[in-house]
């Protein structure tokens, strides 16, 4: 089963009390835990990562701005805060240069991404051309918004992506059901994010506390 990554996010923004959410969770033992580059200042995201790492999970920081040097800026916020992993962004040529000389490991979005909250254009084989670029560039993987596709099947996207890539693939975005974990886990992704369907309580209708949310992904995971 794919491996599950914690977006401490909402509406692709990441959620103002994060850092109290990221402690209270501690016990879940959740290994990897991510945020966005937007909805919180740059002190806060520090504290943030520092707050990841004494939890002894994998850092994560994705990219939604949505202009070419927008972009650019937040792959150096990434650098400058030591995340362990950079997700998405359009340019992967240049952010790629931006973090070669530092630890953290990019994985760009395939297909044209645009808007905010982002939607996924293109089809299977734009998808898979775009992984075998950033294989080429030295990219640890993709981050695919398989679920946010207007012009494609999710799953084509994923298994597309998959054939493409020697690297890791992340399903990013609108993860809303164990059947959904089920589905991309079976087409081939390694790791999935989960945000906004945790906080509005999406994933497990019924349950509206965050943690009681967290256990079900978790146990869907263990399945």
């Amino acid at each position: 089963m794919a491996d599950f990554i914690f977006m401490l996010t909402r509406d692709d923004q990441t959620i103002e009390d994060c850092l109290e959410v990221c402690e209270s969770i501690e016990a879940l033992g959740i290994s990897h835990i991510g945020f966005k580059d937007i909805g919180v200042g740059i002190e806060i995201m520090r504290s943030l990562v520092a707050t990841i790492r004494r939890s002894g999970a994998t850092s994560y920081l994705e990219v939604v701005s949505t202009t070419p040097e927008a972009c650019l800026r937040s792959a150096r916020v990434a650098v400058d805060l030591g995340v362990d992993r950079l997700l998405g962004g359009s340019d992967a040529e240049e952010i790629a240069a931006i973090v070669a000389d530092s630890d953290v490991a990019y994985f760009p979005f395939p297909g044209r991404p645009r808007g905010h909250p982002t939607l996924l254009g293109g089809g299977p084989a734009e998808v898979a051309n775009d992984c075998r670029r950033f294989e080429a560039l030295g990219c640890a993987g993709a981050d695919l918004l398989a679920y946010r596709a207007f012009e494609a099947d999710p799953l084509e996207l994923i298994r597309a992506a998959r054939g493409a890539l020697k690297g890791e693939l992340i399903v990013a975005g609108s993860v809303d059901s164990p059947a959904r974990i089920r589905e991309l886990s079976e087409a081939g992704a390694d790791a999935f994010t989960i945000g906004s369907a945790i906080f509005e309580g999406a994933f497990a209708p019924g349950k509206g506390d965050t943690l009681a949310q967290l256990r079900d992904v978790l146990a869907a995971c263990a399945v």
